[in-house]
């Protein structure tokens, strides 16, 4: 089934990332307008105990950053990603757009994956931007399969989000490889790059037995972000809004094996 993981590995590896979709689909059911963020953490942290995992998000450390204080990622409207339980103060209401992010650590292997939740029925243009989230995700991990390079995702994402639909992927953000560890080689951007050396992994030839985390962030006017100094949550620049979403993929002999595909039959649209 690949060549770097023995059939125990991907056991623990698929499991992890069931993990991640049984609490998405949770999270689906409990969602209600008037919940604030910390609210929806703290049932993170209940369904993780629940599902016998932890958040290998929380206390995550990083340069320049304090350990990340909550269980999920917690991303309102304009903050793209790594938003805080404690960042946004108001009560969710119609018209709000939130990214959940959820990593679990499961008998030592890591899932990581994320979506977006509605709250209100969209307008055309944020049912748009989500449709286009969804659908270069689809088209994107179709091509992490032997005999392609990451360049092919980039190329395929950056073609619908940009080039099909108007909108503007995030710069400077991007999937990863993972395994026992939340992050690792390769990066996989979401764009082509711009110059020569920009991004070293592009022509990196798709292994099978790697496990990849890949993750089109999209805004509706712009792709450069703001963010405050010390601070984790990264923000679209103008203020637009912002969708994530977040797969884990294991790249077979056979092709691309997407781990966490239960999130596509979630439903994102959350009207009580």
């Amino acid at each position: 089934m690949s060549k770097t993981l023995t059939e125990k590995d991907a056991q623990g590896a698929i499991e992890a990332a069931a993990k991640v979709v049984e609490t998405h689909q949770r999270l689906s059911d409990f969602l209600a307008h008037g919940q604030t963020l910390a609210h929806i953490d703290s049932f993170v942290a209940r369904t993780l105990e629940s599902l016998s995992c932890k958040s290998c998000f929380r206390g995550y450390r990083v340069p320049r950053l304090p350990p990340f204080p909550s269980h999920a990622c917690l991303s309102v409207n304009a903050c793209v990603v790594h938003g805080t339980a404690g960042y946004y103060q108001k009560p969710l209401e119609a018209g709000d757009l939130l990214k959940i992010d959820i990593g679990v650590s499961f008998r030592g292997w890591i899932g990581d994956a994320a979506w977006t939740y509605m709250f209100g029925q969209p307008t055309d243009e944020i049912r748009r931007l989500t449709n286009a989230g969804k659908r270069s995700l689809k088209l994107g991990a179709a091509e992490l399969k032997p005999g392609n390079t990451y360049l092919a995702w980039a190329e395929t994402v950056q073609q619908h989000v940009e080039d099909e639909c108007g909108f503007h992927l995030i710069r400077g953000l991007g999937g990863h490889g993972y395994g026992r560890k939340l992050h690792a080689p390769p990066y996989i951007s979401n764009v082509v790059p711009s110059f020569r050396g920009e991004w070293a992994d592009a022509n990196t030839p798709c292994k099978p037995g790697t496990l990849v985390a890949v993750e089109p962030m999209i805004a509706i006017g712009t792709g450069e972000t703001a963010q405050e100094r010390g601070s984790w949550p990264i923000f679209a620049a103008d203020g637009s809004m912002a969708v994530h979403y977040e797969h884990d993929v294991l790249i077979t002999d056979e092709g691309p094996r997407v781990l966490t595909a239960g999130l596509e039959q979630i439903n994102d649209v959350i009207e009580r």
